[in-house]
């Protein structure tokens, strides 16, 4: 039996060359796929699936124009026609093109009655960068209820009353403010959330509010920020990223409290954010650069203090078995099964139905082709993995693609599916766009396909999909919703999707996302959060070694959501010294295992 090489979901998010210039990417990882047999092959899916959605590369908004703003309300370019009213989704997700507003539905937890207002920028040459911030902000609210997204520039008077909180992603520099949501922040008495840009229109449109709020801004500070400290827990900040942080001067501590404090290189420190009343104003954005222990996670738990301010601390984890195909070793299988019977720690498996390996690349030159019933040792312990506390998964249909090399050498559990990518002279995983046959019957007959090697196998049918390396397509994630209406990775979000306009499916402008708990994405998908990554014993594809101690200390820096989760994936080659370190390291930290049910 071959020993395959795991392979990571990494959102490698490339951005074009007159790009690349003026904005900073970052850090994020979006899915890679791991390479089988003596091959030692990582890539996007899996680490891609170190499945690295989660890491996206998603760039920070270009440096601000000026260092201090001028302090005015712009308002040439707005609109107006839209309905104050907040619309009611009668499905997952409803969008109206004409007014670019989209409404969801809460996560599997969340509270009907809760409903938050998005609203984001979109004018400019980063509009698209504006509508990839609104869709990370959205799905993540969805946590918390039920959701309405709109630029920002058609806001309307009295809109605000409609909903528990609203939240702004000042994206564009001297975005057009309406007056009209300018007068709401300043008179409602409802939770606000502002990033970034955009906090002089407020403070212009007021008379007194550093005498209101306690502080004002200062001005933009570009020095290298690389640590966040929040509620005593530090958290990594790209120094690369260049979009730099809002400064504040405070000058009632009674009134103005910081919540997050940005610490420079030369070790002074000023606030990242802070709260007064219910306007909390964040110095930057916090979706560029995010890996598993950025100060991304602190926003994600911010958001509890405006929309579910009574939530009790609770933390709990997960665990999955990745890249489990016909190939697979039936007593390696069984080992982990023991081990995590053992511990009391339910788990996932991840199940590819049909291995091919249409070149030979692990059998001499000679194509291989077979299915889970072809395989009845490895269906058995499949079948005793679910006595043992597992639930099995659909991880696609073979986990490649055809006969090509995408991005390695065509072989199952190497290569993408439902995303095209290739291996660049740096030895990079790039990500190039949907596959060529990119359709919803693509995906439904891979699934049907799929479904019935499952049947004929014995195994009782799936309910939750993984796309292999965490990538597919808008219209393939769309048509995975209407499958399963479950997934367990990290998302791929493009343009389009938010306004309804047409998605763009370029790599330039996509965005991956990872979440540190269940989130219904603005696909309509519940998602089962995986966000602390996967053990990777050797580097590969410019990425880094990981082992269990830096999961645990991923995990650790997770504690910082108050019910947050750590949600890691293992290959079973690697047998089970490296997966006991972590389960035991993790659960060390107070975390307790649960199933992927528990999620969803």
């Amino acid at each position: 039996m071959r020993r395959r090489s795991p392979v990571r979901r990494t959102i490698a998010v490339v951005v074009t060359a007159a790009l690349a210039g003026a904005i900073a990417l970052t850090v994020g990882t979006a899915p890679s796929a791991a390479a089988p047999g003596r091959q030692h092959h990582r890539g996007a899916g899996d680490a891609v699936e170190r499945e690295d959605a989660s890491q996206s590369k998603v760039p920070a908004p270009p440096r601000p124009a000026r260092l201090v703003p001028t302090e005015r309300v712009v308002t040439t370019g707005q609109t107006k026609a839209r309905s104050s009213a907040p619309t009611a989704a009668k499905a997952a997700v409803t969008t109206n093109a004409a007014t670019k507003t989209s409404s969801g539905t809460a996560a599997p937890g969340g509270n009907a009655a809760t409903k938050t207002l998005v609203l984001y920028d979109n004018t400019g040459p980063y509009s698209w960068l504006g509508e990839d911030y609104g869709m990370m902000a959205t799905n993540l609210v969805s946590h918390f209820g039920a959701w309405t997204a709109h630029p920002v520039g058609s806001y309307t008077a009295g809109e605000l009353n409609g909903y528990t909180a609203v939240v702004y992603v000042g994206s564009t520099y001297d975005e057009p403010i309406p007056v009209a949501f300018l007068d709401d922040v300043l008179s409602t008495s409802k939770p606000v959330v502002w990033m970034y840009d955009n906090i002089w229109q407020l403070t212009a449109r007021s008379a007194d509010f550093a005498t209101k709020y306690g502080y004002t801004w200062k001005g933009f500070d570009v020095s290298s920020v690389a640590r966040v400290d929040y509620k005593g827990t530090t958290l990594t900040r790209d120094a690369r990223n260049a979009g730099g942080i809002m400064d504040y001067a405070i000058y009632d501590t009674a009134k103005a409290v910081s919540v997050g404090t940005a610490v420079r290189a030369d070790g002074t420190s000023f606030p990242w954010g802070v709260k007064s009343g219910n306007l909390t104003y964040l110095g930057e954005i916090p979706f560029s650069y995010i890996t598993a222990n950025d100060r991304y996670l602190a926003f994600s738990d911010l958001l509890f203090d405006a929309l579910a301010p009574q939530t009790a601390a609770r933390h709990r984890a997960l665990v999955r078995i990745e890249d489990v195909g016909p190939d697979a070793d039936p007593a390696e299988l069984r080992a982990i099964a023991d081990y995590l019977s053992s511990k009391k720690v339910p788990f996932t498996v991840a199940v590819y139905s049909r291995y091919r390996d249409p070149k030979g690349v692990n059998n001499n030159g000679k194509a291989e082709d077979y299915a889970l019933r072809q395989k009845p040792l490895v269906v058995s312990a499949l079948k005793y993995m679910q006595q043992k506390g597992g639930t099995l998964l659909m991880h696609g249909y073979t986990h490649q693609l055809d006969a090509l090399n995408n991005p390695y050498d065509g072989v199952s559990a190497n290569d993408f599916e439902f995303f095209r990518a290739h291996v660049d002279a740096d030895d990079a995983v790039i990500y190039d766009g949907p596959v060529k046959n990119d359709s919803a019957l693509n995906v439904t007959s891979r699934v049907t396909a799929s479904r019935a090697d499952w049947l004929l196998a014995g195994l009782k049918q799936p309910t939750i999909f993984e796309p292999p390396h965490y990538a597919a397509s808008a219209l393939d994630y769309r048509t995975i919703n209407t499958l399963f209406g479950v997934r367990y990775d990290r998302g791929l979000y493009f343009p389009g999707v938010l306004s309804g306009g047409t998605v763009d499916n370029s790599v330039a402008h996509m965005v991956g996302q990872f979440f540190p708990y269940t989130v219904r994405d603005v696909y309509g998908s519940t998602v089962i959060p995986e966000n602390i990554g996967n053990i990777e014993p050797e580097p590969f594809n410019q990425h880094p070694a990981v082992l269990p101690a830096d999961l645990v200390a991923n995990a650790k820096a997770n504690l910082a959501v108050r019910d947050g989760v750590a949600s890691f994936f293992y290959h079973p080659y690697l047998g089970t010294s490296y997966l006991k370190q972590t389960v035991e390291g993790i659960q060390g930290l107070g975390y307790t295992f649960v199933a992927a049910s528990a999620m969803s």
